[in-house]
């Protein structure tokens, strides 16, 4: 697989399953997430299952996943990263 491909499949997954993925792969539950995020497993399990999280909490669970998050915008008419 090239880079492309990966970034593009990337993009295809929703934040939710990403967020899943990386449990899985760290050995983490998503109650031991919910914990170090200060709330329920109920409650997380309903936002993963809206797949709607704000930017910010996306920050807290990457940060309590020992993950970057990186949001980046391109403009498709020029190129610029913001």
């Amino acid at each position: 697989n090239s880079l492309s491909d990966l970034l593009i499949f990337s993009a295809d997954i929703s934040v939710a399953e990403k967020v899943k993925i990386i449990c899985n792969r760290k050995n983490i539950t998503i109650k031991d997430l919910a914990e170090s995020l200060g709330t329920t497993r109920q409650n997380l399990t309903n936002k993963l299952s809206r797949d709607n999280f704000p930017e910010k909490e996306m920050v807290k669970i990457c940060k309590a996943l020992d993950c970057s998050y990186n949001s980046i915008i391109t403009m498709n008419d020029t190129d610029e990263q913001i």
